[in-house]
């Protein structure tokens, strides 16, 4: 899920030339009434791909009765994500997370507030933070290697989903919470996920049994959530965790949070820290297990971070930079969030072209990252391209957009990197996996695009001693 985090300088907007105007290209292929809004649903990401080959870095294309212009590559990016947001406005594009967050957080109050309430989750990822999750993260994948037992078969979606809620409730959210993710809460959570679907995108309050669903579990997550605040409030408690931080703040007025507020912005965060996290370990587990060099050091260089230390730091998930590069190539490969679109207020010029307002503005992770003047052989799985001395990912700031850019770029990345680290050091020490199903295409049902299922693995105990004591 995109947020918004420090502020970006932008440059003031001058009024468009009097110059002749060119048009943006257009897709070619779109029918009557609905464009090309069929081959979208099938498959969007061969549709854009096929504009940039013949449109290149900008072009437009309909969807039913909107249009769509895509920007792509490096240069485009940094247009995309610089324009000041009276401009590109996200907040009018978002309008789905709404029936999910609850009103009066995120992209359902004004953009000043929006600010305010991120601004509260900055204690949550200082380095005093950052070291007490990565403790949580490798007792929560600890406690889930031990409870798989010695050899098995686990759906790797839900495996990781389940894993990520636990680790982001704790670390995110508070103790309660995480005690009740196997009595109610992650079924609850599960439910909301639920809602961020395509169609929910277009139509989110369309009254469809997805939305009745995920409108439920939103009154079941807000009321376990006031029970554990008005407990706290009641016995004087104040733990150290991320709920507690949000009751004690105070907006710039002075004004405290309601509960709701907190259990919104709560919700903003664990979607946040888990629901891409979870999609992307997913497609870590997928392609290391047909890397079996790379998987080999993987497990040597963790070896050699743990062997003396037998725990799991902040420090020594740093060190780890043959897995985070097979992390960051997964991220590369497969982005959790295929697209990220803003609604244009404002006419605005793009080298030649000028773009209309009153239509979406796009930019494609899944389209820029496997372009093959930035990455070299960019549909296969390579690593070390991160490495020296190729560095492909160094070419631009904007060369890999998985977690946006500009004002929007996701503030919890480093989080994310380090649970994701987490968990496959843990789970890749204690067993060897083998997929039982062929290698699967993505799920493009979902707006954040995981597998398509089955995707299930057999796991077997390794032999020898764990490098964790």
């Amino acid at each position: 899920m995109e947020n918004r985090t420090d502020s970006v300088a932008t440059l003031p907007q001058a009024p468009l030339p009097p110059r002749a105007e060119k048009a943006v290209p257009a897709l070619s292929g779109g029918w009557p009434l609905i464009g090309h809004l069929r081959d979208f649903q099938k498959d969007p990401i061969s549709l854009l791909s096929r504009g940039w080959r013949e449109r290149g870095e900008l072009f437009q294309f309909r969807l039913g009765p909107r249009d769509f212009f895509l920007f792509t590559g490096p240069e485009a990016h940094d247009f995309f994500f610089r324009a000041p947001e009276d401009q590109l406005n996200a907040k009018a594009v978002y309008q789905f997370t709404v029936p999910i967050f609850g009103r009066g957080v995120a992209y359902d109050v004004a953009t000043e507030i929006m600010d305010e309430q991120l601004m509260f989750l900055f204690p949550a990822l200082r380095k005093a933070a950052l070291e007490k999750f990565a403790r949580i993260m490798f007792k929560e994948a600890r406690e889930f290697a031990e409870a798989l037992g010695e050899n098995g078969e686990i759906d790797l979606p839900h495996a990781m989903n389940e894993l990520t809620v636990k680790i982001a409730s704790r670390c995110l959210i508070g103790e309660e919470v995480r005690e009740q993710v196997d009595t109610g809460f992650a079924d609850a959570y599960h439910d909301l996920q639920k809602g961020i679907n395509t169609l929910g995108f277009f139509l989110p309050r369309l009254p469809t049994k997805a939305h009745r669903t995920r409108d439920r579990a939103r009154e079941r997550v807000a009321e376990l959530f006031s029970r554990i605040m008005t407990a706290r409030r009641d016995s004087g408690a104040r733990p150290d965790d991320f709920m507690q931080t949000l009751i004690q703040a105070r907006y710039k007025d002075g004004r405290a949070l309601s509960d709701d507020e907190i259990t919104g912005i709560l919700l903003t965060v664990l979607f946040a820290g888990q629901h891409t996290s979870a999609v992307l370990a997913t497609w870590i587990g997928l392609e290391l297990t047909r890397a079996p060099s790379y998987l080999a050091r993987v497990r040597e260089e963790a070896r050699d971070v743990y062997g003396e230390a037998g725990s799991m730091s902040l420090e020594s998930l740093k060190e780890q930079v043959t897995m985070e590069h097979a992390v960051r190539e997964c991220e590369r490969l497969h982005p959790p969030l295929i697209m990220l679109i803003r609604k244009i207020l404002k006419p605005m010029r793009y080298k030649d072209f000028v773009v209309p307002a009153g239509a979406m503005a796009m930019v494609s992770p899944a389209v820029s990252h496997r372009l093959p003047h930035l990455f070299a052989d960019p549909d296969q799985f390579f690593p070390d391209r991160f490495a020296e001395p190729a560095c492909e990912d160094k070419q631009h700031s904007y060369a890999l957009i998985g977690f946006g850019g500009g004002k929007h770029r996701c503030m919890g990345k480093h989080f994310a990197y380090m649970q994701l680290k987490a968990i496959w050091t843990v789970l890749l020490d204690r067993f060897d996996f083998e997929r039982i199903n062929g290698f699967p295409a993505p799920n493009y049902g979902s707006w954040v695009t995981g597998p398509k299922e089955p995707c299930r693995f057999r796991y077997r105990r390794r032999p020898g001693s764990s490098v964790f004591r």
